[in-house]
C-alpha cells in the first residue's frame, strides 16, 4: 500500500496543541474551588488522566462532586483558554508538509468538539484537518477503539491503513485496540516509559519526524 492512501489521526491536547499549562491551571482551580484543598494532590496526578473524557477524570477525583468539578473546570477553562493556549514550535510547517505529501488528516480527541475546534482555529491549524471527532461525537471514548474506528470509517479507510499519533497512554491503548499503528509523541504530557507500557510502537520527538516514519 502506498503512503498516499494512509490517513493520520491525531490526538489534540499535548499532541497538536500545547495545553498542559491550561489544563493544569483549570484542574487546580476546580480542585480548590470544589474540594477546598490544593496541597493534597500533585501536578502529576492532576494530569495523569489527560486523554480520557473530562467527566471520567472528575469522577476519579470525587465521585460525589464530579459534576461540580466539571462545571468549575469548564468555566475557568473557557475564561482563560485564549490567554493560556499555546502552540508547538514547527507544528504548522510540519502539517503543511504532510498535507502537501498527500496525507489525509483528522483529529480524534476526548475534548468536546466545540472547544477542540476553537483551539485549532485560534492556533490557525483547523484547515489542516478534514474533521474533528470530540467526546460528544462518539458513543465510546479512549482508551476504547471506538472513536478511532469511527474516524477511519468517516475517511473511508480501513483501520489498518490509518495511524494514530498521541501523547497519552490512552491514545496508545486505543490505537492498538483499533489495529492502527500507535505513534507516541514525546513532546506531550507523558513519558516514553508510560507510552511504551501502553503499547506505543513508534516514537517521535518532534512532529517534523512523522513524515519520515510513515515513508519508512
Amino acid at each position: 500500500m502506498g503512503h498516499l492512501l494512509k490517513a493520520i489521526l491525531f490526538d489534540l491536547d499535548g499532541t497538536i496543541l500545547d495545553t498542559r499549562d491550561l489544563i493544569l491551571h483549570s484542574m487546580k482551580h476546580a480542585y480548590v474551588a470544589v474540594l477546598g484543598a490544593d496541597a493534597l494532590i500533585s501536578d502529576d496526578e492532576l494530569l495523569s488522566m489527560v486523554g480520557i473524557p473530562l467527566q471520567d477524570q472528575m469522577e476519579h477525583f470525587s465521585p460525589e462532586k464530579s459534576e461540580e468539578l466539571l462545571e468549575a473546570y469548564r468555566e475557568e477553562n473557557l475564561k482563560v483558554q485564549d490567554a493560556m493556549l499555546k502552540g508547538f514550535s514547527g507544528m504548522a510547517a510540519a502539517l503543511t508538509a504532510l498535507k502537501a505529501e498527500g496525507y489525509r488528516m483528522a483529529v480524534v480527541t476526548s475534548k468536546r468538539n466545540a472547544p477542540a475546534v476553537h483551539g485549532l482555529e485560534q492556533m490557525g491549524l483547523a484547515d489542516f484537518f478534514e474533521f474533528v471527532l470530540g467526546s460528544d461525537d462518539t458513543a465510546e471514548h479512549k482508551p476504547n477503539p471506538g472513536p478511532l474506528l469511527d474516524a477511519a470509517k468517516l475517511m473511508g479507510r480501513a483501520a489498518e491503513d490509518c495511524v494514530y499519533v498521541g501523547d497519552s497512554p490512552y491514545d496508545m491503548l486505543a490505537a492498538r485496540s483499533a489495529n492502527m499503528l500507535a505513534i507516541g509523541a514525546l513532546w506531550g504530557m507523558f513519558s516514553k516509559e508510560i507510552l511504551l507500557e501502553a503499547g506505543a510502537e513508534v516514537f517521535i520527538s518532534d512532529i517534523s519526524e512523522l513524515s519520515q516514519v510513515l515513508m519508512g
